[in-house]
């Protein structure tokens, strides 16, 4: 009843609120990162979600698309923007996904969607996170977030998988915000992102 229901109801009715109630804040980084970014506040990505059902995931850009003298991006750590550091360690760059919850492509709590490019790489355990709606937050992001390694993020997104209900919901939101205050977990050791996903040979 709760994953095929109640949750999305909640999804919607909160989303719709949280973007509301956030209008101010998403109006003002919206038009800092613009001036940041030369006219680039949004970061729009094909991401896949629920089954493997691609969408485009809407995000707040931290990093400039500068590029070296041979014409090739600059390390993230380097394209990382003062407005967007703070954007990204506050976690705001998160809230234009609020859209995508709307839509329908997202959940307030899930696995996180990854790149396309990791999909053949899963193994049947990892692809496992795609049976469920990708979220803004989830378990892993409670749990470490980017400073976590690639088998710990997915053996997290499965466990949700398997005990989503709305307590766990419910749980891993209230620790969101605490952790978004403690500004914990958010880059990986020395990166500004986590290192790419390889597979496993």
């Amino acid at each position: 009843m709760y994953n095929f229901f109640v949750k999305r109801f909640l999804d919607f009715i909160l989303a719709l609120i949280g973007l509301i109630l956030l209008s101010p804040v998403l109006f003002l980084i919206t038009v800092l990162l613009f001036f940041a970014n030369q006219g680039k506040p949004f970061f729009i990505q094909r991401r896949p979600g629920k089954n493997c059902e691609v969408f485009s995931i809407i995000k707040f850009k931290t990093m400039n698309d500068k590029k070296d003298e041979e014409g090739k991006l600059l390390h993230d750590s380097e394209r990382l923007t003062p407005i967007g550091k703070f954007v990204r360690k506050t976690s705001l760059d998160e809230i234009p996904q609020l859209i995508n919850v709307l839509k329908g492509d997202m959940s307030l709590v899930g696995p996180r969607p990854l790149l396309t490019d990791y999909v053949h790489l899963y193994n049947d355990f990892q692809n496992r996170r795609h049976e469920v709606k990708p979220g803004i937050t989830g378990w892993a992001q409670v749990n470490g977030r980017n400073a976590i390694s690639w088998d710990q993020k997915f053996a997290y997104d499965v466990w949700y998988v398997d005990h989503c209900n709305f307590l766990t919901d419910f749980k891993i939101i209230v620790k969101t915000f605490l952790k978004v205050l403690k500004k914990e977990g958010v880059n990986a050791a020395d990166s500004a992102t986590i290192e790419p996903f390889t597979g496993y040979n």
